[in-house]
This record gives C-alpha cells, sequence and structure tokens, in this order.
C-alpha cells in the first residue's frame, strides 16, 4: 500500500514585537496555515520588556521558531524609544499630534524587514508578515501601504530567492486597514491572549504600563471600542 506523503506546510517569517499587532498578525498566519518563524528585536529600546512578552506569546505555538536578533540602534538614536528623550504623554488620543512623533525610530520597519527577508531567504520562506497599520498607527513613515509596496518591490529584486529561483517575496500586512478595534476583536476570535502582551513605550521599573503615551492611549482607546477590558495592568489603574 503505498502512503500517503503530506506535503510540507509553507513557512512564513512574522515579525513579533510583543504587542497586540502583533500577536494578532501571528495568529493570523498560523491560521492560515503556515509554519511559522517568528523574529523579534532587542535593539537598545527602552521598552526591551516587550521581549518578554514576545516569548510569551510564541509558547501558545508549539513547534515554532523564535528568533530574537541583537541590533544596537542606540548609538544611532533620534528617537525617545532609543536616545535620552522624553516619551511623550497624553490624558487622550485627541491631545496627540499630526506631525511624526519623537517615538519614531529612524528606518526601523526598514531594518527589520531586511533582516525578516534575509531569515526569509534562509529558511525557504517567500512570506513575510508584518503588523503596521495605517488608521490607529502613531503617524510613522514606515507603516504607510505605498512603503510596503515599494519594499516588496525591492524585496524581489535583490534576493536570490526571486531573481535566480523565480520565488516571488510576499509583504503581508493583514492589518492595514483595521482599527485597533477590529484587530482586537480579530486576535479574540483567534483565541489570542492579550494578557500575554506588552505596548507601552515608557514602562515602570515593575513593568506596568504608563498609560499615557500614544501606544498605550491607541491601546486603550482600542479595547474600548471594542467593548473588552484590557487584561494588562497599568500604573495609574491597578
Amino acid at each position: 500500500m503505498i502512503q500517503k506523503v503530506e506535503k510540507t506546510k509553507k513557512k512564513a517569517v512574522v515579525l513579533l514585537s510583543g504587542g497586540v499587532d502583533s500577536a494578532t498578525v501571528l495568529a493570523m498566519a498560523g491560521r492560515m496555515g503556515f509554519d511559522l518563524c517568528a523574529l523579534s528585536f532587542r535593539y537598545g529600546q527602552r521598552h526591551d520588556i516587550e521581549l518578554s512578552a514576545a516569548a510569551g506569546v510564541v509558547r501558545n505555538y508549539p513547534g515554532i521558531h523564535h528568533l530574537v536578533m541583537d541590533i544596537d540602534l542606540r548609538p544611532i538614536g533620534g528617537s525617545a524609544l532609543t536616545a535620552d528623550l522624553a516619551v511623550p504623554k497624553h490624558h487622550s488620543t485627541d491631545e496627540m499630534g499630526t506631525d511624526i512623533p519623537v517615538t519614531y525610530v529612524p528606518a526601523r520597519n526598514t531594518i527589520f524587514l531586511s533582516y525578516a527577508l534575509a531569515w526569509a531567504e534562509v529558511v525557504g520562506a517567500f512570506d513575510i508578515f508584518i503588523g503596521v497599520n495605517a488608521l490607529d498607527y502613531s503617524g510613522y513613515p514606515d507603516c504607510r501601504p505605498e512603503y510596503i509596496e515599494a519594499y516588496e518591490r525591492m524585496a524581489n529584486l535583490a534576493t536570490k530567492a526571486s531573481v535566480g529561483g523565480g520565488h516571488k517575496i510576499k509583504i503581508h500586512t493583514p492589518l492595514i486597514d483595521m482599527s485597533k478595534a477590529q484587530i482586537i476583536l480579530k486576535g479574540i476570535g483567534l483565541g489570542v491572549d492579550y494578557s500575554l502582551t506588552h505596548s507601552c513605550y515608557d514602562p515602570g521599573p515593575e513593568g506596568l504600563a504608563c498609560g499615557q503615551c500614544d501606544s498605550c492611549l491607541l491601546r486603550l482607546k482600542g479595547f474600548h471600542e471594542a467593548g473588552v477590558k484590557d487584561p494588562i495592568k497599568y500604573k495609574d489603574k491597578g
């Protein structure tokens, strides 16, 4: 009797910060049937507690390959996340400005995607997932659809897998047109445990979220609009 040989699942590299968006994207990629390779970065960010969150998230995915890259962006600076600059605090999202905020890390997504692209070539993945969002975001230029489209075009000009092997690299942005509330509801439907995630740019000594930085405010707004209680603790909210 001839045994049926199961077709090997396609691999995908998923950028995983440990926040709401990336945890949701990881779940979405898993639901799509990909063999998951999660990529996180220790890049000198003041909120490196997010790496503990990422580690907690991946524990719910048996067999996942989780790679943490060390790249120190502090010598470059230019951001409140990597330099001695104050993280802006507000009382509500209404107070958030329209200019690109000081929490923008210069070229961060370009750097992260480059590492993801390199790892994808090595593991034989032609799909890369990133949780960028063009609606509920802080005005970062590297979260826009036109940026992702341009990067994907470049990726297919720059890799052996695409130029020599005829494989097309696809950068997936499943959250690009979703509100934070929609993202949260999507994740809950996929079984994402948001108590494991971390979003704060300026957590306290015990790791509690500040509740006033842009990232905290967008997260709180999303849970409120979704009609779901945020399961993490905040410094001034208990």
